[in-house]
């Protein structure tokens, strides 16, 4: 099989075939997504969005946390397992959901054939549905079929991030690529790209390129992990920030204040499910 005519193929693919949101990730990386599905890639088979709020209202939430499914592919194990659209999802085998990326990364950390629980709410009422995640298949493909990509050189193209507002710390924040986590001298960690005035983050010492690292002891490592972390230690007067600037490792204490707790507020919030 001619290697140059797949990776056009899934490039195609990548950038035509697949949500909004996904299509501002890097090229190589969806490439890969696709051909993990070709070769067998843990799948559920969702289109996700993100809950800020007002959204939990209308979805009748006691708490703004979890992941609304917004559409469920035929034949797949959601399908399977009774998920539909307008349920959010707010537990993943007993661990709490707290955005896309979290859900999309738990869902594909999980071995093809194995039952999960997700805890769902359905018109404001919980329920737990038994997953069978499987691996996706495309017809034509024979069964051995398989394909090792092979390292590829990409020139740099430009990207535009995915960044959330968390309106009860006031900031602007962004998942770290690997390149700048090295630039900043950090593993992992959420990129803060501005602090509004008048802010908690603003009161506490947050400034427009630190890169936070934990929130009141949880590790935090895109801006959705952020957002929980942030709503979680609302509920407390004072909680402590870590985070790393000019290379250097720091904490500084957050106040919280009436307000600060307006909901965040997401840019980009549709994301598909392998």
């Amino acid at each position: 099989m001619n290697f140059n005519a797949i990776r056009n193929a899934l490039f195609g693919l990548a950038l035509l075939g697949t949500p909004a949101a996904a299509q501002n990730q890097d090229p190589l990386a969806l490439a890969q997504v696709q051909l993990r599905e070709l070769t067998g890639g843990t799948y559920l088979g969702v289109s996700l969005a993100e809950i800020d709020a007002n959204r939990a209202k209308e979805l009748k939430l006691k708490e703004d946390y979890g992941v609304e499914i917004t559409r469920v592919e035929e034949g797949s194990p959601a399908e399977k397992a009774g998920v539909k659209p307008g349920d959010v999802v707010q537990e993943y085998n007993g661990q709490r959901v707290e955005g896309m990326e979290q859900f999309g990364r738990m869902v594909r950390e999980t071995p093809s054939g194995r039952e999960v629980k997700l805890t769902i709410s359905r018109d404001g009422a919980s329920q737990t549905l038994t997953a069978m995640l499987a691996s996706r298949k495309v017809r034509g493909l024979p069964e051995n079929f398989h394909f090792e990509m092979p390292e590829i050189r990409m020139p740099d193209i430009p990207q535009i991030y995915t960044t959330l507002r968390t309106a009860r710390l006031g900031v602007e924040a962004e998942s770290l690529s690997a390149q700048l986590a090295e630039y900043f001298g950090v593993k992992e960690g959420v990129l803060v790209r501005s602090v509004r005035e008048n802010t908690a983050a603003q009161k506490a010492g947050i400034k427009a390129g630190d890169v936070i690292t934990k929130v009141d002891g949880m590790a935090v490592t895109s801006p959705s992990e952020l957002s929980g972390a942030v709503r979680s230690a609302s509920s407390k007067k004072t909680y402590a920030v870590e985070l790393t600037r000019e290379r250097k490792s720091q904490a500084v204490t957050v106040t919280v204040d009436d307000g600060s707790e307006r909901p965040a507020r997401v840019r980009a919030v549709q994301n598909f499910v392998n």
